[in-house]
């Protein structure tokens, strides 16, 4: 019985790093920096602070700097 469990536990350990190994889907960042300022909207942020918030985000990389 024991050797049925650990060939469950290796077996699931190795599949476990393919499955997440998926890949990135073509829409993943840097996003628009106006999609940012549209989703922190959506998302009920006030105006100042929806922007303080995508400049947060383009300081990580996630979003493209606007074109100021």
């Amino acid at each position: 019985m024991s050797v049925v469990l650990a060939t469950a536990v290796v077996a699931i350990s190795l599949a476990t790093p393919l499955a997440s190994a998926a890949p990135v889907s073509e829409a993943g960042p840097p996003f628009p920096y106006a999609d940012c300022l549209a989703a922190t909207k959506a998302k009920g942020e006030s105006a100042s602070y929806g922007r303080w918030h995508c400049d947060q985000l383009v300081k990580k990389g996630y979003v493209v700097p606007p074109n100021r």
